[in-house]
């Protein structure tokens, strides 16, 4: 696979950057993504929908009085959170430099708050705002700003967490999943935590101690003893020895590789610490060194890369979101609903014989010019683009072999003689490139190559 369009799946979700990645260099196309304008539009919805506990529970009151009433709020819930979905993908697929909303994924399924877990749309939308603006800043303060959002309080059940009567969700995942992983404290650390974050409840904003509730004697965290609270418990986290390692781990599998080297584990983790654990510097670095190496194959493409490539490899305009977001559901990639804290594994949990057919099912419909159907999109009306034609790119001056090498390089992780054979038995010698059907010759040629399996690799 050409490097530039294996480096821009991996910093994006499609070949589209390819040109900008091979135009301006790795380093320098870095630099603009990260200095790129934060995007600060909102869904259209979601000024619609109630900003706080007590709105929410006022609208709720008035909204369950009527049969009508109950069928609106429904119907509004429904369509907010169709919104938001559809908003972000458009957001992901259309932006010149899609690193940023590459890191507000990865976040996303780093610091989980499912929609199962959190009663506000709102709240879902500004930890996913708080992501954004802090996608590329330090790792240590962008811990403290997502355990204080509502959503994450609400999600970890920790408005129940209160002096007497302690719950260790937050404090267990904390240092579990978001921090320095499994084998890196002791339970007693996990039971300590709960008192410094006890009375931690959501709030009009964003979440506040409430004092009453509040743990007032002093515990031991990690060898330390003082009355901690939820800020001075993630300076103590990320004084220990351990925590880069989970992070840059986690990095290094959602970019590169499903199984990264335990080396590189420990190199970028050591630097992450060097740098303060500021993320920008870290991405950089790992992105810069490991473009030169031959890593391609080493990574299986999640539900959304595998959509988002083939859309825009045919060409496809006035793409609907919302339907989009139905395959990925079908796909077990929902956003904003992984099926537990731990969010979505990758790697061959995206492969599943059933999910396999999926995506074959899918690049038939594609190239036929069509979106998707009415089973892949779960109920919702199909979106039939009747007077649409696949238009692949290719050099219409050049013969059937060039075509395949050419369509390989941006495709295909590697291709042995028997590829290679299938590849020309459908793109045959006597193809004619300005013949009238050149163009469904490519498609059918493409259809082949994406159901393969090294296909589904980057």
């Amino acid at each position: 696979m050409d490097v530039y369009n294996l480096w821009s799946l991996r910093l994006g979700f499609s070949g589209k950057e390819a040109k900008l990645i091979e135009e301006q260099g790795i380093k320098r196309f870095l630099e603009n993504s990260f200095k790129a304008k934060v995007p600060t539009d909102a869904p259209p919805l979601i000024t619609a929908i109630p900003h706080t506990a007590a709105e929410n529970k006022a609208y709720k009151t008035k909204m369950a009085a009527t049969d009508a009433g109950r069928d609106e709020a429904k119907k509004l819930d429904a369509e907010s959170r169709y919104d938001m979905k559809a908003w972000w993908l458009k957001k992901m697929d259309t932006g010149t430099y899609p690193l940023r909303e590459k890191m507000v994924l990865f976040w996303h399924n780093h610091f989980v708050v499912g929609t199962n877990g959190v009663n506000l749309l709102y709240w879902q939308y500004q930890h996913n705002s708080l992501l954004r603006t802090h996608a590329f800043g330090n790792f240590r303060e962008l811990t403290k700003k997502v355990i204080q959002t509502n959503a994450m309080v609400e999600y970890l059940d920790n408005n129940k967490n209160r002096k007497g009567k302690f719950n260790e969700n937050l404090s267990r995942e904390l240092l579990e999943l978001f921090t320095l992983g499994v084998g890196n404290y002791t339970e007693q650390d996990i039971k300590n935590g709960a008192k410094g974050l006890a009375g931690l409840a959501y709030s009009d904003d964003n979440a506040q101690y409430v004092p009453k509730f509040e743990n007032q004697e002093p515990f031991s965290y990690f060898g330390k003893t003082g009355n901690f609270k939820v800020n001075d418990m993630v300076n103590i986290i990320f004084e220990q020895k351990s925590a880069p390692y989970h992070i840059t781990r986690k990095l290094l599998k959602w970019f590169i590789y499903d199984n990264p080297p335990e080396d590189l584990v420990k190199y970028y983790g050591d630097y992450l610490r060097k740098v303060d654990y500021e993320i920008e510097p870290l991405l950089e670095k790992m992105a810069a060194e490991e473009f030169n190496k031959p890593t391609a194959g080493s990574k299986i493409k999640d539900p959304l890369v595998y959509i988002l490539q083939i859309i825009n490899e045919l060409g496809f305009k006035n793409v609907d979101y919302t339907l989009v977001q139905f395959y990925l559901r079908n796909q077990s990639m929902d956003l904003y609903n992984q099926q537990n804290v731990k969010g979505w594994v990758g790697g061959n949990s995206w492969l599943s014989a059933q999910l396999f057919m999926q995506r074959n099912n899918v690049a038939d419909q594609l190239c036929r010019g069509k979106l998707l159907n009415k089973s892949i999109a779960a109920g919702v009306a199909a979106q039939d683009l009747k007077n649409f034609s696949p238009h692949l790119k290719w050099n219409a001056k050049e013969g059937y072999r060039q075509v395949i090498a050419s369509l390989k390089d941006r495709l295909i992780f590697a291709a042995d003689d028997n590829l290679q054979n299938n590849f020309e038995a459908i793109l045959k010698h006597d193809f004619d490139p300005a013949g009238p059907s050149a163009q469904n010759g490519v498609a059918q040629l493409f259809n082949y190559m994406v159901k393969t399996p090294e296909f589904q690799l980057i």
